[in-house]
């Protein structure tokens, strides 16, 4: 699955005004750095001097897209595209963001444009073939329908797992509902996998058990024989899922991965990190995902983050990290947040437990 965070390098053109044209170097450059919320915010001041400049759109777009703010990117990327159809990065970009919606129809239809101006993008060819092979195979699952989730699944031999998965899932949805005090206001949808269809639709790498992108996507190869481990993942992905209701941008990896590790069940062993061969990883070098790590590296990674936020829920309790989380959503300072929620500095919990 493309990552829309991977935006494109873009250079800032020249524009008559020279302080837009800043405005508009220091918004790109801004997002070159993963900056997002600084960027979103030079563009919006570019933009209130120029509107008609389709190369400003495409880059709030961007913003948007960095800080989750689909409808927001997709506005964005729609009215670039309406004042320069030539602006391929828009196009490619409105085709993740639809996707990521859950438009799967418009997001084809947006690359198959791409290919009728650009025939030879080998990236989009392999990004449409991947999402009409996901299509294909998920025309043919059948559904369990429950209270809170959706589990969709390939024949009728995984109907005894998707009914257990169900049950897994409404456990995991009680238990770490109450503790942060909040529940998802939509069903989610879950769809189980074999190993090589998780591998070829979301492209995780080769030790991920899981992923999470507005579905929950899980490979289930032996979790007959292994059901513990089923619910440990479904877990892990469903918190994933109940974080990203409180915070759709700003939560740094660790704590994401580190509360969806904590709350697994069955919890994880508290000496994890030390059979990791290595120390724990300073948490300000896991605020970017795990995807880039080897298997050792994200090992360390996932320990490291899961005995962090084990130490924050103690210490503060489910609904403070709740709140933290909002916090972080609604585009507040870290630290800030951190310390008004927490009520300790950050560079203190670390030092305290590290």
């Amino acid at each position: 699955m493309l990552c829309v965070g991977a935006v494109p390098h873009v250079r800032a053109s020249a524009q008559i005004d020279p302080r837009t044209a800043l405005l508009e170097r220091a918004a790109f450059d801004a997002l070159n750095r993963g900056q997002a919320r600084l960027a979103a915010d030079a563009f919006r001041e570019a933009i209130a001097a120029d509107p008609k400049n389709a190369r400003l759109h495409l880059g709030a777009g961007m913003a948007a897209a960095l800080e989750r703010r689909d409808a927001d990117a997709k506005d964005a990327l729609e009215r670039a595209l309406a004042l320069d159809r030539t602006l391929t990065a828009a196009r490619m970009l409105l085709g993740q963001i639809q996707y990521r919606m859950g438009d799967r129809i418009g997001a084809v239809r947006t690359y198959e444009a791409i290919l009728a101006e650009t025939p030879e993008n080998a990236e989009v060819h392999a990004t449409l073939a991947r999402w009409r092979r996901e299509a294909d195979l998920h025309d043919r699952m059948q559904q369990t329908v429950g209270s809170h989730f959706t589990v969709a699944f390939e024949g009728p031999e995984e109907a005894a797992l998707a009914a257990g998965a169900l049950e897994a899932l409404d456990r995991a949805y009680w238990r770490i509902g109450e503790l942060l005090g909040t529940f998802p206001s939509d069903p989610i949808l879950v769809v189980l996998y074999t190993r090589e269809q998780f591998r070829d639709i979301t492209r995780s790498p080769a030790w991920a058990a899981g992923a999470y992108d507005g579905t929950i996507r899980v490979p289930v190869h032996g979790a007959l024989d292994n059901p513990a481990e089923l619910e440990r993942v479904l877990s892990h992905e469903f918190t994933h899922a109940l974080i990203r209701t409180l915070a759709a941008r700003g939560v740094p990896a660790w704590l994401n991965e580190g509360l969806a590790s904590a709350l697994e069940t069955p919890a994880p062993d508290s000496t994890e990190l030390a059979g990791t061969g290595g120390g724990a990883v300073p948490l300000g070098a896991l605020v970017s995902g795990f995807a880039r790590f080897s298997g050792l590296e994200a090992q360390r990674a996932y320990a490291t983050s899961a005995l962090a936020a084990r130490r924050l829920l103690d210490q503060a309790g489910g609904f403070a990290v709740a709140n933290l989380l909002r916090d972080l959503g609604h585009g507040e300072d870290f630290d800030a947040a951190f310390l008004h929620r927490i009520q300790r500095s950050f560079a203190d919990f670390q030092t305290s437990i590290f």
